[in-house]
């Protein structure tokens, strides 16, 4: 029989989050091994739970005829009008209900968000190192992904000059993802700035996925880039999935501010597609209000002493001790990219080289490149276990690396 192809659309996206290597650490499961999974930020696999009031105001929605039913399009009014204050409370002006788009998560309003704006050939400027959706949207949507290098030597920031060297005739849009995952980095108000700046002289959109905003650590303060110009289009994404620990809840939405006065026919085309899949999931919906409304239990998680700051200090300080291995202390997000020195680990395929430790200590990371990382010299750790299984995990993978460097010094 004549094979049944996967859509040659599919040529250019990758998704190595969730790839072969962890299609492997399936395997492994199923034979009775135990994997330590650093792969992933599901924030609920290491008991980080919901909020009780959020989980609580759904079970007590759930029978209901609006929970059960069909949504606005956009979704419910108390929901975008709590995500329209919340926008207030980040400074972003002009936003109303009507703005606001609510969604099975933020992937799928991003997924939206490029869809209605890209045809064949138009370029997006992404960061590299990037949340790999957004590269793979890109490409699905018929547009090319374009990447600007985001530098290790300053803390993993922007670089500004290649973001501006590669703006070209058929770039329509920058993504900016801030906090930033993979690297964990927060962007400064000045760079931020300098960003809008370069859109505002080419016209450009900003995309900016802020769905860690809320996951900061040392007293250091988000800004919203939406918040600082009003001559600008921007479309946001956020959502509950990491700062409310309800990643399978899937909502989230997107907020579109600034200059909308051009951009007419585009946010027509985000209606008409918000239209095609009739609404977001209601359930989840109805947990947006009580999540922002509530008590922002994050906070006390990423404060000093908190959870997740402990198992960032931690996972820092032991990657530090490891010969040849160097890594920027994330500002936000659950997430930290360390490098390999390619001297000491001459890696020349770094999915070989994740399949690898998965295979000899049962240790699952990502590699650099599922991040669209052009060098084999990085890999993605969350540092979302608890602390006695982080330091398992780490010393795993300084066995690993300790041997490695045995098998290839010269």
């Amino acid at each position: 029989m004549k094979p049944i192809l996967k859509s040659a659309k599919l040529a250019n996206v990758g998704y190595d989050i969730r790839g072969p290597v962890l299609d492997k650490a399936r395997q492994m499961e199923d034979e009775g091994q135990k994997i330590i999974k650093l792969n992933i930020g599901n924030v609920a696999a290491f008991g980080l739970m919901p909020p009780d009031e959020i989980v609580q105001d759904m079970i007590r929605n759930l029978p209901s005829q609006t929970a059960a039913g069909y949504t606005d399009s956009k979704g419910l009014f108390a929901p975008r009008k709590a995500v329209v204050h919340y926008t207030q409370e980040k400074a972003i002006a002009g936003v109303t209900v009507d703005d606001v788009y609510l969604g099975n998560g933020a992937s799928e309003l991003i997924a939206m968000s490029m869809n209605a704006l890209l045809d064949a050939g138009d370029e997006v400027l992404i960061p590299s190192p990037d949340y790999p959706l957004h590269t793979a949207v890109v490409s699905l949507s018929g547009g090319t992904p374009v990447h600007y290098r985001c530098d290790e030597g300053s803390g993993w920031l922007p670089d500004l000059d290649d973001i501006r060297a590669k703006v070209g005739p058929r770039t329509k849009a920058i993504v900016v993802i801030n906090p930033n995952n993979p690297t964990g980095a927060l962007y400064p108000v000045d760079v931020l700035q300098a960003i809008v700046e370069i859109a505002r002289q080419h016209q450009l959109i900003v995309f900016a996925d802020e769905i860690y905003d809320k996951t900061v650590y040392d007293g250091h303060v988000h800004t919203s880039i939406a918040s600082l110009a009003d001559d600008v289009l921007f479309v946001t994404f956020n959502g509950l999935s990491k700062n409310y620990r309800s990643c399978g809840y899937r909502a989230g939405w997107m907020v579109v501010s600034g200059d909308k006065r051009h951009a007419r026919d585009y946010i027509e085309g985000l209606n008409m597609l918000a239209s095609m899949r009739l609404c977001a999931n209601t359930p989840g919906q109805m947990a947006i209000q009580t999540a922002l409304g509530g008590y922002q239990s994050i906070r006390d998680l990423v404060a000093p002493g908190g959870r997740l700051c402990r198992q960032r200090d931690l996972a820092h300080e032991l990657l530090s001790q490891i010969p040849g291995v160097s890594v920027v202390k994330p500002r936000a997000a659950l997430y930290m990219f360390p490098r390999l020195d390619p001297k000491m680990y001459p890696i020349a395929d770094d999915q070989q080289f994740a399949y690898d430790l998965l295979d000899q200590e049962k240790v699952l990371i990502v590699q650099g490149t599922g991040f669209n990382w052009p060098d084999p010299d990085h890999f993605r750790l969350v540092f979302l276990p608890n602390s006695d299984d982080l330091t398992e995990a780490i010393g795993r993978i300084e066995r690993f690396l300790s041997n490695y460097r045995k098998r290839h010094s010269t």
